[in-house]
């Protein structure tokens, strides 16, 4: 079993999925608040561009699956919520998620300067 080939396939599989929710069944709902829409496809493309990450390191530890991956469910998930009418403070734990998907690539960066 292999937990970041799993994690990856489970974020991409959920970014696509949502993507096209929001595209077809949610269009009007994310009609209704101005920034809906944005935030929608920019949680979209962030689930999909960590799950790339994730499943195509094959080094660098497991630090950057992590961070990506606990990063890529919190800022995505803050900007689904208020792209549906959640509160907007959500918004305030947004770059708690952000900060977590930039320690991923620093720790990948970090892990590049290891010698093999």
């Amino acid at each position: 079993m292999n937990l970041r080939l799993i994690t990856a396939g489970a974020l991409g599989a959920t970014g696509v999925a949502l993507g096209a929710f929001g595209a077809h069944a949610l269009k009007v709902q994310l009609g209704q608040i101005p920034e809906a829409l944005a935030w929608w496809n920019t949680a979209t493309t962030y689930l999909l561009i960590h799950a790339v990450a994730v499943g195509a390191i094959s080094r660098g530890g497991r630090w950057p699956t992590i961070f990506w991956s606990i990063g890529a469910v919190i800022f995505s998930a803050t900007l689904f919520a208020m792209a549906l009418g959640a509160p907007r403070w959500l918004g305030a734990i947004t770059p708690l998620g952000g900060s977590l998907l930039i320690l991923g690539w620093l720790s990948l960066l970090i892990a590049g300067t290891r010698k093999e």
